[in-house]
Parts: C-alpha cells; sequence; structure tokens
C-alpha cells in the first residue's frame, strides 16, 4: 500500500526557519547599525574640512572668520550649511561655527559637528565620538569617549 503524501512544509520546520532567521537578524541589525553611524561621521568629517575651506576663503575676503548657526539670522548663514543632506530634518548632524575659546572669530574658528540636536534628526546619535570639532589651527577632536573619532 502506498500513501499519497502531501507536499509541503509543517509547522514545526517553518518554526524553525523563523527561528533562523531571527538570529541571523538579531546578529546582522548591530553591525549594520554601526556601519550607518561610521558612515555619517565620515560624511560629518568631510563637511566640516569642506566647511574650514570655506573659511579660510571667507577669512581671505574679509580679515575674519564667519561665525555662523542655525540660530543666526539667514543673512549671516547664507554662505555656510548648517546641516548635511537635502534637509535638516533627514540631517543626522548640525554644524556650526565660533570662535575658538578665549580667542576673538578674527584669529580663530571651532566648527561644530553635534550629532542629533533639536534642529536635526534627534533620533541619530553617536555615543561613541559625540561632537565633532575642528577649528582653524587644524586640531580636531570629539566629545566621545573613543579617541579614533578622525583617520
Amino acid at each position: 500500500m502506498t500513501r499519497d503524501r502531501k507536499k509541503g512544509f509543517t509547522l514545526i520546520e517553518l518554526l524553525a526557519v523563523l527561528a533562523i532567521i531571527g538570529i541571523l537578524t538579531s546578529v546582522a541589525y548591530p553591525s549594520y547599525a554601526r556601519q550607518i553611524v561610521k558612515a555619517r561621521r565620515v560624511e560629518a568629517q568631510l563637511a566640516l574640512l569642506e566647511l574650514m575651506q570655506r573659511q579660510e576663503q571667507y577669512r581671505a575676503q574679509h580679515h575674519t572668520y564667519g561665525a555662523f548657526s542655525m540660530a543666526a539670522s539667514a543673512a549671516d548663514t547664507g554662505q555656510f550649511r548648517t546641516w548635511l543632506g537635502n534637509s535638516a530634518a533627514a540631517s543626522a548632524y548640525e554644524l556650526d561655527g565660533d570662535a575658538c575659546p578665549g580667542q576673538p572669530v578674527a584669529a580663530c574658528i571651532l566648527l561644530r559637528a553635534r550629532p542629533g540636536t533639536a534642529n536635526v534628526n534627534a533620533a541619530f546619535a553617536d555615543p561613541e565620538c559625540g561632537t565633532l570639532t575642528l577649528d582653524s589651527t587644524g586640531a580636531q577632536g570629539a566629545s566621545g569617549a573613543s579617541a579614533r573619532c578622525w583617520p
């Protein structure tokens, strides 16, 4: 006697596949999230370097660096971008520039890329590096615990 066996999957086989997919996802997602943060950090670093070049051009024309922020008037910030990407809401970092501590803005500018502020995507965070900084002397820094934030 032969029995006709129906082709298909049993419930146990489906549960096993779902368990494997869940395990793979739980391992892969944190790595993916770290890579996204690293990519956005590099984008912020490049933006700071580009802003410093613009600041040097501005200084050559006006004999001072140009302080800027999202809170400043549009006339002051017009030549310096204050976020990355197409819109502030989609940006991971807010950019600003101000005088170096203890110095006038004509002598030194400190540029900052601050992650996940209220003016940009507040859900983004970079706990490893925090706020990235670059000043007109070439000093690069970060407010986070990691010393490997700049290449």
